[in-house]
């Protein structure tokens, strides 16, 4: 490890992570010469998203560092203990997880479907879980062990619990399974904690979900997502463990004051960005 590269070297398994704020975290880690392996299923194009694994690693390599490219689903317990080993063979170890892979659905309950349902609770709650818990042996032989995952504070408003409760029982289960297993693996030294942006972040997923363009232009890049995310992952793990972390919160921490540089559409004031969900 080197002074202003602390993840040189670590190894880096992420669930999905083809594009947006997977993309940008794995990039930010691969700037230091981190090792990456990616867990995804994007083997090909979607026709409305841009980035594959394949394509996703190609950067990861571009930007400096070594890129593990896994196609699987994290919903599948073959895959899982797979893509755990793969990169345990491939590196040496694991040093960090990203719980990252996530699926959207915002309609109401009368209106979502079953499968949508179970699709969100699979991938979001489950694939966290058991992502997190096979790399958990692996972890504990690290010497600064992180879990992290995409997902936000528990916030049990009524407001947020019935905006779109499928999707908000997905996302603040990820939150209750990471900071569960903070909890049971603190002994162990593995910091478990999750981290969530103040506003909407610029990816296609948001664009292909929440309302297109305008959605862009009031959100900030993916960068800030994955700067907050390399502060979390280079701090000593047994300290910094069982939050539920906001991304500017983070970065202020660190001394970060003037977001501008984040903003999608440069010269967007910030009070014009929109907040994202699950915060008030």
């Amino acid at each position: 490890m080197t002074e202003n590269k602390p993840l040189a070297g670590k190894t880096m398994l992420m669930s999905g992570g083809s594009r947006g704020i997977g993309l940008a975290i794995a990039l930010r880690a691969a700037a230091d010469g981190a090792n990456i392996a990616l867990l995804a299923k994007t083997d090909t194009p979607h026709p409305k998203l841009e980035g594959t694994v394949h394509s996703a690693a190609e950067q990861i390599r571009a930007a400096g560092g070594k890129a593990l490219p896994i196609v699987g689903d994290v919903r599948d317990d073959e895959s899982v203990i797979d893509a755990v080993l793969k990169t345990q063979g491939e590196f040496g170890g694991i040093d960090i997880v990203v719980n990252n892979a996530s699926v959207i659905d915002l309609s109401g309950s009368l209106d979502l479907a079953a499968k949508k349902y179970d699709l969100m609770q699979d991938v979001n709650v489950r694939g966290t879980f058991m992502l997190s818990r096979a790399a958990v042996p692996v972890l504990k032989e690290a010497p600064n062990p992180h879990i992290l995952s995409l997902s936000p504070p528990l916030n049990i408003t009524p407001r947020w619990l019935g905006a779109h409760t499928g999707y908000t029982l997905a996302k603040y289960g990820m939150t209750m399974a990471t900071l569960g297993l903070a909890a049971e693996f603190a002994t162990d030294g593995i910091a478990a904690n999750t981290l969530w942006p103040r506003t909407t972040i610029a990816t296609a997923a948001v664009q292909f979900a929440l309302g297109g363009d305008r959605m862009m232009k009031v959100s900030r890049t993916p960068e800030i997502y994955a700067d907050a995310a390399y502060a979390v992952l280079t701090k000593p793990a047994r300290e910094y463990t069982g939050q539920t972390l906001i991304v500017e919160d983070v970065l202020e921490a660190d001394g970060v004051t003037d977001f501008s540089g984040y903003a999608a559409v440069p010269g967007t004031p910030d009070d014009q960005l929109f907040p994202d969900i699950f915060l008030d």
